[in-house]
């Protein structure tokens, strides 16, 4: 009978303030275990990186791969930030110095139709005991966005199959999963072959682990709150028992220089982007939950250039902070506007034009203090909606570019991404034509406005 140990983080999110206790608890625990006869394991599930972080941002999520470094992880898989917030240049470049494998059987280069060279299809650990420990790594398959960066995401319902038709019955099989815990829990009834899952993407927390089928799901919720570790007895590359645990960060001891050590984190990020100088603004641009300030005006402008449309819709809530009169550098931008965010040019008949814009008549006033969350949103309230290009009459009549719409004409705005995937605008998913502009986030957007508005010289 062999001990085998499983220490996994996931979903950091660019949480530098718990890094500090993480790694020194993942060191300190295999040590810990390897003297107590165990052969330990180390991975991490993706979403490490958050370019809301202006260190991630600036150094496009090299700074991350380096801490990362510093653990001595076996292997990790990649979660959307990874895969979806870098051009396809940079996360082909992203790993370049990583000693750990990365793992991930579901993403291929559209161009090559080949997995790229920085990922591994598997990872075969074997272990002293003779076991030998398979582990196989599947992120998140957003279709709409991973084609815009040149790639092909496989489903994994379609993958897994392929997968476990290479194995064979003496493997432990250990699944990092950057799915979320509902396809976590389908993949256990469908697939019990596999003897851990370990999952991510939706931050969900397994304190003691989930037996699901053949399977034991285990999961550390989010932003390095909590460290995870599975146990197995491993006989013949049988698991004859399994458990799973977390650790709470919080309760693990600080040190006097954690603090100093995250505050020179935060400048080395923030130095390097106010080097880049963008504009120069001749009076202070204000931003407000309410009203349609200086900043917001300015943007939707700045989004009917990007995307070539008389028309653009954004909320205030996107807007952090003001621009002082002056010198704006890259990270003032990146405090103001730290989303993974695109804007997106939407095309809709004029009678769904209509029925977007009720919708948004509709839940303004609610959406005002409403406290957003995900879907590349890093801000805390939603705030007004504005319109440039499209007014509303007493009437509920809709005009576009100062002209009554007709029901039967195309119209093009410009939009944000963001509104493809929250709940609150359903006809620009179920009737737009959305293009969304990949090339640039929306700080980049305002910046290359800015830039042309308000030279520095």
């Amino acid at each position: 009978m062999e001990k085998i140990a499983i220490l996994h983080t996931n979903d950091l999110h660019s949480h530098f303030e718990n890094w500090p206790r993480i790694k020194r608890y993942l060191i300190s625990e295999k040590q810990k275990l390897e003297k107590a006869g165990y052969f330990v394991i180390t991975v991490d599930l993706g979403d490490a990186l958050d370019r809301a972080d202006p260190l991630t941002d600036a150094t496009d999520g090299k700074a991350n791969v380096e801490l990362l470094n510093e653990i001595g992880y076996d292997a990790a898989t990649i979660g959307n930030n990874e895969g979806l917030t870098n051009s396809k240049d940079q996360l082909n470049h992203l790993y370049d110095a990583a000693n750990f494998d990365v793992v991930l059987g579901n993403i291929v280069d559209s161009d090559t139709k080949k997995r790229p060279d920085w990922a591994h299809e598997t990872k075969m650990i074997n272990t002293p005991g003779g076991n030998h420990i398979k582990i196989y790594g599947l992120t998140a398959p957003y279709q709409s966005t991973y084609t815009l960066e040149g790639w092909t995401p496989i489903d994994d319902q379609e993958k897994i199959p392929e997968l476990l038709s290479n194995d064979n019955d003496d493997e432990v099989l250990v699944l990092l999963s950057h799915l979320g815990v509902t396809q976590d829990r389908l993949i256990a009834k469908k697939f019990p072959r596999f003897d851990v899952i370990i999952g991510s993407h939706t931050h969900h927390l397994f304190e003691h682990g989930e037996k699901d089928n053949q399977s034991l799901l285990a999961a550390a919720g989010k932003y390095g709150y909590y460290v995870g570790k599975v146990t197995l007895e491993v006989k013949n590359n049988h698991v004859i028992n399994s458990e799973a645990s977390v650790v709470k960060t919080s309760d693990l001891p600080s040190e006097p220089e954690d603090g100093k050590w995250l505050d020179a984190l935060e400048k080395r990020g923030q130095d390097i982007l106010a080097q880049s100088k963008v504009a120069k603004l001749d009076k202070k641009m204000d931003n407000g939950l309410r009203g349609k300030p200086r900043m917001v005006s300015e943007f939707l402008s700045a989004m009917k250039e990007k995307a070539g449309t008389k028309a653009a819709i954004a909320n205030n809530g996107l807007f952090l902070h003001a621009l002082p009169k002056g010198i704006v550098d890259k990270n003032q931008l990146h405090q103001i506007l730290p989303h993974s965010m695109h804007v997106t040019k939407t095309t809709l008949s004029g009678s769904d034009l209509w029925r977007m814009v009720m919708e948004m008549q509709k839940n303004w006033k609610f959406l005002i203090a409403y406290e957003q969350k995900g879907m590349g949103f890093r801000g805390k309230y939603f705030g007004q909606l504005n319109y440039d290009g499209i007014n509303v009459d007493d009437q509920n009549n809709v005009y576009f570019d100062g002209k009554l719409i007709d029901f039967n004409q195309s119209y093009e705005i410009a939009l944000l991404d963001h509104y493809i995937f929250i709940p609150f605008f359903p006809t620009v998913a179920i009737k737009g034509d959305n293009n969304i502009l990949y090339d640039q986030t929306l700080r980049e957007v305002f910046a290359s406005y800015l830039s042309k508005k308000y030279p520095l010289e």
